[in-house]
């Protein structure tokens, strides 16, 4: 029974959804006559499950740590069977403890956040266009534009909220693929809620995209799922590494493998399907967006792992192609975010970076084989990193947000001059991301960084290496550019300056508690790198098929230093020179990023709306035109062959009666009747004939009675076979036989 504790995280959530939906609240009226919403009972709700969710988790976590430590095998399992066809199965490992937990944490934090959010973010009004890349409140910018109307109520937000956290965590505490696929599919329509709730048109073409990519990456994956099990007869996660490598038909695997990582790459935004990310993060409320970067895109990296160490385990082949994509992924984001000038967009595109960066550790540890301990663990713990770093980061931007009601840095710019608390929360997410020394970010991308090293493998490799600290340069480039603008230069507008300077009070103690804790502890975290991190990256590394931990890296050794320092300087070249220079004009950040360069507007949309409507169009009127001309001759010689084959039928059947099936008399056979109406008619014949030569001599009769009673006799005859043979008749005696029962049964 203690395995059921297990449903505990999966369904809790979801109930206490239908719970904060039933309590949700109401609207009142305020002063200016402008109707505000009060989520009493759902905000309460919420809180409640989410913090009693991170509780569950941390005990678990408590109870099972120095098991999952020790021990490879799954620590609790549980099936739930008759469901969806499958049943479900769910196990507790420790990478799934170590990401529940994580789970449980980051809903806890970021529903502290949610009342005071969405109270000040009802001040705000609402776009109808993408909010705070070029605008300011009140001004015009293409279709951006601010109008003055209420709230969606975050009643809704706070049901789905709780609805995903469910999902989540049955994707993470699945034990087959096809478990989780349910919950992954669930959590993609649950979050599309997050990304539409402000109901406004950037807002909804933002989910639409969002929910087209997810639905056709699930619809992909669910194809590799069942292909899997057909071809290896399981989908159990932790059985299908010795079914594969039994499996001879590698190219069948491939393909399968190939399906299922299009399905799950989605998610995580990797390239060339990271299109949700940049458009999604600047609508959605701010603890969504925390949420959907920090641990929904995490879902999908443990898909991809879930294929890779499964199907593929050491696979060089299969680590090819996810690193290329990582490679894609990693690079691309940070080159978008050095480009945006939108807070959230930036944040959004840095973490289609850091996602290429974790997929650059998957495809490592398949190259490096069973000596892959360093990519294991870089990429174990860069998962975790970037999960708390985006935490902290979205969950700033939303406080910012709510209180400047921008997101264009033009606009925020100097917001928190003056604000050391900010300041310091803000510093810590961007110090940690950069990977600068003492921070998370520096531990695991020394680990990937390390594991490109350990495997050398030529020109390739030596200019992933390269294009790894690139992309590190990067994000230290874009993270300095994001705190410079927000905490050290000053606004041009002197006005607005000095109302930010004189915000003194800009969160209430649930939100900075939420905020200063969650950064605490992402501090806390980089600074024991030994004690706390390696701890985790060994509790989690029997996931990824690794057994042994492997030597203890000197993160803080000249060697390991070189290459943290080695993008530091990168960063500082690419922001003077690139982000001062060339993307600041006029004391204005400007936004330089080609239009054409746009793959959702410039060849996804198209291809899907345009080009593939008229692709299957024309197939289609080639077919019909194939179609009517086949029916134009093939009609005809229809008709004539079914006339022919009706006559030959007929002359056939004709042939057959007059000869093998002739009609041959019995012996003594009558031509009418029987005996007894032959006799009949035989005694009417002789009266007639009597009477012919009597009384009728005048008007003799001549009628053969002995045919004619016969007739009557055979019309009789058949009106009584059908009489008996129908339901009326059936039904009739029935009544005469319970009539006669019951006079039978009253008599006596």
């Amino acid at each position: 029974m203690a395995n059921v504790i297990l449903a505990v995280p999966v369904f809790y959530p979801i109930i206490g959804g239908i719970a904060a939906w039933a309590l949700r609240g109401w609207r009142s009226e305020e002063n200016d006559g402008r109707p505000r919403v009060l989520p009493k009972g759902s905000a309460l709700a919420a809180d409640f499950v989410a913090i009693t969710e991170f509780l569950l988790m941390l005990a678990l976590f408590i109870d099972f740590a120095s098991k999952a430590e020790t021990a490879s095998d799954a620590l609790l399992t549980l099936e739930i069977p008759g469901i969806c066809g499958f049943g479900l199965h769910f196990t507790l490992d420790g990478f799934r403890l170590l990401y529940g937990l994580i789970a449980g944490l980051m809903w806890m934090m970021t529903a502290l956040l949610c009342p005071e959010y969405f109270s000040g973010h009802s001040h705000s009004g609402k776009k109808s266009g993408t909010p705070g890349e070029h605008d300011a409140p009140g001004s015009k910018n293409g279709d951006c534009v601010l109008e003055e109307e209420s709230e969606p109520s975050p009643d809704r937000f706070y049901v789905f909220f709780l609805l995903t956290l469910g999902a989540t965590m049955g994707v993470f505490l699945s034990e087959d693929l096809y478990t989780t696929f349910i919950f992954f599919e669930m959590m993609s329509f649950t979050s599309y809620v997050w990304v539409a709730h402000e109901e406004n048109n950037a807002a909804l073409r933002a989910a639409d995209t969002y929910l087209a990519v997810a639905v056709t990456g699930g619809l992909v994956m669910l194809m590799g799922i069942f292909g899997v099990w057909h071809e290896l007869g399981m989908l159990t996660i932790s059985e299908l590494s010795a079914a594969a490598a039994a499996y001879d038909n590698k190219p069948i695997l491939y393909a399968l493998g190939g399906c299922m990582l299009f399905g799950f790459g989605a998610k995580a935004g990797a390239f060339p399907l990271h299109i949700w990310l940049p458009k999604a993060h600047p609508v959605a409320p701010a603890p969504a967006s925390a949420l959907l970067s920090g641990i929904l895109t995490k879902t999908g990296i443990f898909g991809v792992l879930a294929v890779t160490c499964s199907l593929f385990l050491y696979d060089k082949q299969w680590g090819v192609l996810i690193l290329a994509i990582g490679a894609a992924t990693m690079f691309g984001g940070a080159l978008l975010a050095v480009f945006s000038i939108n807070l959230k967009r930036t944040l959004a595109c840095s973490s289609m970076s850091q996602i290429g960066f974790i997929l650059i550790g998957v495809g490592m540890q398949c190259m490096l084989g069973e000596e892959n301990a360093l990519a294991v663990h870089g990429t174990l713990l860069h998962m975790m990193n970037h999960s708390m770093i985006k935490l902290v980061l979205f969950m700033a931007a939303g406080v910012i947000y709510m209180n400047a009601h921008a997101l264009d840095l033009n606009v925020i710019r100097g917001y928190g001059r003056k604000k050391p608390l900010l300041k310091v929360i803000f510093l810590v997410g961007a110090l940690a991301i950069g990977g600068i020394p003492c921070f998370g970010g520096y531990i695991s991308k020394t680990l990937l960084h390390e594991s490109i090293l350990e495997y050398g493998g030529g020109w390739i490799f030596q200019a992933l290496e390269y294009l790894f600290l690139l992309s590190g340069g990067m994000t230290v480039a874009y993270m300095t550019k994001l705190f410079v603008s927000i905490c050290v230069e000053k606004n041009a507008d002197e006005g607005l300056q000095r109302k930010y300077d004189a915000q003194k009070t800009y969160m209430n103690p649930a939100s900075t508690f939420a905020l200063a804790g969650s950064a605490l502890v992402l501090l806390i975290w980089g600074l024991f790198p030994h004690t706390i991190m390696d701890r985790a990256a060994r509790i989690g590394q029997a996931f990824m098929g690794l057994e042994e931990f492997g030597e203890t890296v000197s993160y803080f050794s000249l060697k390991n230093l070189s290459g943290g320092l080695i993008s530091i300087g990168i960063g500082v070249i690419v922001y003077l020179f690139v982000i001062r220079k060339l993307l600041i004009k006029d004391h204005t950040y400007i936004n330089a990023w080609p239009t054409w360069l746009d793959l959702e507007e410039k060849l996804y949309r198209p291809l899907l709306l345009q080009v593939l409507p008229f692709v299957c169009g024309a197939v289609c009127h080639v077919l019909d035109v194939m179609t009517d001309t086949l029916t134009a001759i093939l009609i005809p010689v229809g008709h004539v062959l079914a006339r022919l084959l009706d006559s030959l039928t007929d002359l056939s059947v004709v042939g057959l009666r007059k000869t093998v099936y002739k009609d041959s008399p019995k012996p003594h056979e009558r031509a009418w009747g029987n005996a007894l109406t032959a006799a009949i008619g035989t005694v009417l014949n002789a009266v007639q004939a009597l009477a012919n030569h009597t009384w009728r001599r005048k008007n003799p009769r001549a009628v053969d009675y002995r045919r004619e009673v016969a007739l009557r006799y055979d019309v009789w005859r058949e009106s009584s076979t059908v009489i008996s043979r129908s339901l009326s008749y059936g039904l009739l005696l029935v009544i005469i036989g319970f009539t006669l029962t019951l006079a039978y049964i009253l008599w006596w």
